[in-house]
């Protein structure tokens, strides 16, 4: 026995085509007029890849959103009740089921492949010996060990909970990050970067990105980590490439 369709679901259907539509167009176009929702653009190369995804998911969960309290205001204006009569009771409603599992599919599938996609431009990194800076990130509880490569036999700089450490990075120029832990799980964090990856014990992980700014920036671990977990802060400072091979030449001499 066919079913057809009935005018209700064929409406819910149109709506529902709009609405991927809608969400497919605004993740892959160009951003570039909207809010930045939060964060400053063209701070890094991160916010250069990830910023339009972080728009157009927001506008995206608007437009579900938007389309989720139509769908819950229309019966109850609609449909209230109005007498003593009790309405036609359904049972079930075969195409409306599937719409309702393969639409939340859809969404959810669209969300991946762009996040994919960012995810993986966002992680690649150059081998160290192409990089044109190198900075080991050694996290400790409970604060940060920062090395620069681009110094033979670096000394490191340790900070403390009382003193946090600076890291200094060059405007313009990659580096490239080595992330590890000396004793539990820490997460090396740049909140106006956009950048977030974990330091992890026994194992090594790498970060690249290009500070497009200069000024400073606050960091932190974002992973509880332990007592003086909200005491584990750094600075970025991203500095001119002239006054970042004079901050060199100090770490030489030090």
């Amino acid at each position: 026995m066919r079913l057809k369709p009935t005018r209700p679901f064929r409406k819910t259907a149109l709506a529902s085509a709009v609405v991927l539509l809608s969400m497919i167009s605004l993740t892959s176009c160009s951003t570039s007029n909207i809010s930045g929702l939060g964060f400053e653009k063209n701070l890094s190369s991160v916010n250069d890849t990830s910023l339009s995804l972080w728009q157009g998911a927001w506008i995206a969960a608007g437009v579900v959103g938007l389309f989720t309290l139509i769908l819950i205001l229309w019966p109850v204006f609609r449909h209230r009740r109005k007498g003593d009569e009790v309405p036609r009771q359904t049972q079930y409603n075969v195409p409306t089921e599937i719409a309702y599992t393969l639409i939340p599919f859809l969404i959810v599938a669209v969300l991946f492949y762009f996040t994919a996609k960012d995810e993986s431009k966002i992680t690649k990194v150059t081998p160290s010996s192409v990089a044109v800076h190198n900075i080991a990130v050694n996290a400790i509880q409970w604060s940060w060990q920062f090395t620069y490569s681009d110094v033979p036999n670096a000394p490191k700089i340790t900070g403390t909970p009382e003193i946090p450490p600076v890291l200094v990075v060059p405007q313009g120029e990659k580096v490239r990050f080595t992330l590890t832990s000396t004793d539990v799980v820490h997460g090396f964090w740049i909140p106006a970067f956009m950048i977030q990856m974990q330091n992890l014990p026994g194992v090594t992980n790498h970060l690249e990105f290009t500070a497009n700014k200069l000024g400073e920036f606050p960091g932190r671990c974002n992973i509880l980590c332990g007592r003086n977990h909200s005491q584990m802060l750094f600075k970025v400072k991203v500095v001119s490439p002239s006054d970042y091979q004079t901050y060199i030449s100090t770490v030489k001499a030090a």
